[in-house]
């Protein structure tokens, strides 16, 4: 028997709010996302780093019909165009039907994540084991990469000036590679130390052989037996390190995580998972009305800075050249411009309730995070986009259905984080920081919800394609 709703129930539906389930929301947007994360985990199994998630990405760009970008051309309506910076960063754009007087809208995302580097001298000999010297890139959590397989990407150039790939650790049959930690039998000192220092940074040694080579005359023989197996595999030698970008990453695949498979457990969600949604709802626009722009930008995680970092200006050079090929001033299309600085957001944990505002907080399964500000402390680092940016976008996405959720990064004055909206927002552009929920982020193995996946894209899209 249906009881009539109390006054007091009509009301409070009226005047109260909270965020909805995206299941519960769009019960078609389930299948539709798990569909899409097919692509979104080939994508981070292709990608585990800045110059990988390039190449990848430039292969499916080229295969949309985007080609090389020329400045000084003047391009038609639906032309598709994409410039590559210096191997670790990508512009891919679509042509608008309006001028460029009338702005652009850019989905910025990074591609760089937290990860492990190899020193410029990496290789030593201790013990009669053969291991490499790291320095950690971005903000990792030490203890978390010890005792984990790891896998070898890189480029390195020898003395000829050849390029050489590394791939070594995600092939069938090839071997992986680990940091070992100390077992708890002899952890009682390691156990005194705080759990940020528990692992220490020149703790952080890979473990890369064992056989010595077999002239005993020959000293560092574990060293040379495994400078002999580099060699013979790439032909390098141990001054070529010297000219090497060379990072350990967690060796395992993406894979759908829990009973439901709601979820997705991968490295790298961090920022690849905005990344990729904008990039995939930049390849299907077609013919937009407003010039659009996908960034997907390297050194997020160290600051932004150098010359692949949204501190630098290739963005805005890129823009600025294309504004001048069609007889538009740079400054009025930055004025008239949007953007979407496209960064994951902290998703509720219940285990660690205790590190977040529950009202203030993003969640997974409950669609796209809007970030109206982010910085630590007081609102420090922030781009803090105004109330009527954050009506532009809430309508926009309201009127497509895409599923959205607002929230901060954890409790205040607890930490923080940054994003790259401050370097665009200060070239006069309007930026809203949005992005898909995670938990565990920085660590070897990110989770995500398929269905915030799918929200993200939408969102990108629907600004690929509005005409307002």
């Amino acid at each position: 028997m249906n009881q009539e709703k109390t006054q007091g129930q009509l009301l409070a539906e009226q005047l109260l709010y909270k965020a909805p389930i995206v299941a519960d929301k769009d019960t078609s947007a389930v299948e539709l996302a798990n569909e899409f994360c097919e692509g979104y985990k080939v994508y981070l199994d292709e990608s585990k780093t800045e110059r990988e998630a390039v190449e990848y990405s430039v292969q499916l760009l080229t295969q949309a019909g985007y080609k090389p970008f020329v400045p000084g051309t003047c391009y038609q309506p639906g032309d598709k165009i994409y410039m590559v910076n210096r191997g670790k960063a990508l512009i891919a754009a679509t042509i608008g039907s309006y001028g460029l007087e009338r702005g652009a809208h850019l989905n910025i995302s990074h591609i760089d994540a937290p990860r492990i580097d190899l020193k410029p001298s990496p290789l030593y000999e201790s013990a009669d084991l053969a291991l490499l010297k790291t320095h950690y890139y971005g903000g990792i959590r030490k203890y978390q990469w010890t005792a984990t397989p790891l896998a070898l990407h890189g480029v390195v150039y020898k003395a000829d000036g050849e390029k050489v790939v590394i791939n070594i650790g995600e092939k069938p049959g090839d071997p992986v590679f680990c940091i070992t930690d100390l077992l708890p039998h002899l952890g009682a000192e390691q156990n005194a130390r705080t759990l940020k220092g528990g692992i220490t940074g020149e703790e952080l040694n890979i473990l890369v052989g064992g056989l010595p080579y077999e002239d005993e005359a020959v000293k560092e023989r574990v060293k040379l037996m495994a400078m002999k197996l580099l060699n013979e595999r790439y032909g390098i030698t141990e001054r070529d390190f010297a000219r090497a970008e060379i990072e350990a990453v967690p060796a395992q695949k993406a894979a759908d995580v829990g009973l439901d498979r709601s979820f997705v457990g991968a490295y790298g969600q961090d920022d690849r998972v905005d990344a990729y949604a904008a990039l995939i709802a930049e390849i299907e626009v077609k013919n937009p009305a407003f010039t659009t722009i996908c960034v997907l930008a390297d050194k997020e995680e160290t600051g932004s800075d150098g010359a692949t970092g949204l501190q630098g200006m290739y963005v805005f050079h890129f823009m600025q050249q294309l504004c001048a090929a069609h007889g538009v001033d740079s400054i009025t299309c930055f004025q008239a411009s949007k953007c979407l600085s496209a960064d994951v957001s902290a998703a509720f944990d219940p285990t660690f309730a205790k590190a977040f505002d529950p009202l203030n907080s993003t969640y997974a399964g409950k669609g796209l995070a809007l970030c109206r500000y982010v910085g630590s402390a007081g609102k420090v680092g922030t781009n803090d986009a105004g109330a009527e940016l954050m009506t532009y976008f809430t309508k926009l996405f309201d009127d497509h259905d895409v599923v959205w959720q607002t929230g901060e990064m954890g409790r205040v004055d607890l930490g923080g984080g940054g994003t790259v909206s401050k370097y665009v927002s200060k070239h006069d552009i309007d930026t809203l920081d949005v992005g898909v929920p995670v938990l565990s982020m920085h660590s070897p193995f990110e989770i995500t919800s398929k269905l915030d996946v799918y929200m993200a894209y939408k969102a990108f899209k629907a600004f690929n394609e509005t005409k307002e």
